[in-house]
């Protein structure tokens, strides 16, 4: 077979990848160097860069900005740590562990607007189960999704019981696929559990960690269905990170110029981050 005739056969799928992947993000584009309010009945209008313009004198887009680091910092840094923690634990052999495994996916089966109903229900102030025991060990109970100051934990707290379960697995799937050698060379040298973890585990794990950090950093930063059940984006713009400012700006404003240069921005973030990721990643391979 010739490069011609490679090319040809590979070339109607390359158009179909750049019709569906390109075409959204030029169009986006475009619409974002336009103004665009929906309920006027008018069509866009060029305006060039004026909605990036607007957006560094704009409050709200500067606090959904901060929420979406915090929230997905906070996510990813206790998913990761949490999540390969429990893939150490379980990648050594013991009775019940095909159970024990099967419970810490359960969450993973439900979907997040199932998650977000329940945790939501479990953070009431008044008839929330946590608040309930909190009250019985003496403590008083807390304004969880009401609060400014506590309602992004809450969310984070809800966002890592249902994605660690991921992380696990990645981890525990590198860890189970792990040559035996160096660990018996460390064992015969008198290595203890904690150094054999450090010097050696994590090491060959890091690439199947960082994998797991690009999986997750992509779906904390966009993230939408939870917040959007729980909070709304409260109390005020409290928990309104940059996906649920989108949404705002474009189906409830109608201000879709403004949206579509939010959506870019979001692009553009997700795409910084990951190319970082994958920079690490290539580093801790070598």
């Amino acid at each position: 077979m010739d490069g011609k005739t490679k090319y040809g056969f590979t070339l109607p799928a390359l158009i179909l990848i750049g019709i569906i992947v390109l075409f959204p993000i030029i169009y986006n584009l475009f619409m974002s160097m336009n103004s665009w309010f929906v309920a006027s009945g008018k069509g866009p209008e060029w305006i060039g860069l004026k909605n990036y313009i607007n957006l560094l004198d704009n409050p709200r887009f500067w606090n959904s900005l901060k929420v979406t680091f915090i929230f997905s910092l906070g996510t990813l840094t206790v998913e990761v740590v949490l999540g390969t923690m429990l893939a150490l634990f379980l990648n050594r052999e013991f009775k019940g562990k095909s159970i024990v495994k099967l419970i810490f996916l359960f969450p993973i089966a439900a979907t997040p607007v199932a998650v977000s109903l329940i945790w939501g229900m479990m953070f009431n102030y008044d008839l929330g189960i946590i608040n309930i025991i909190m009250q019985n060990l003496g403590m008083e109970p807390l304004l969880w999704l009401a609060s400014p100051k506590i309602v992004i934990p809450a969310l984070i707290i809800t966002d890592t019981w249902q994605w660690t379960p991921l992380i696990l697995l990645i981890v525990l799937a590198s860890l189970e696929s792990l040559p035996t050698d160096p660990f018996e060379s460390a064992k015969v040298d008198g290595a203890n559990i904690f150094q054999v973890i450090y010097h050696i585990t994590l090491p060959l794990v890091r690439p199947a960690i960082v994998v797991a950090a690009m999986i997750r950093s992509i779906d904390a930063i966009k993230t939408f269905d939870m917040i959007y059940v729980m909070t709304q984006g409260g109390p005020d713009v409290a928990s309104e990170n940059l996906n649920l400012y989108i949404f705002q700006t474009g189906f409830s404003y109608f201000r879709m110029g403004a949206a579509s240069s939010l959506a870019i921005v979001l692009f553009t973030l997700v795409l910084v981050i990951n190319i970082l990721l994958s920079v690490i990643r290539k580093t801790g391979a070598k």
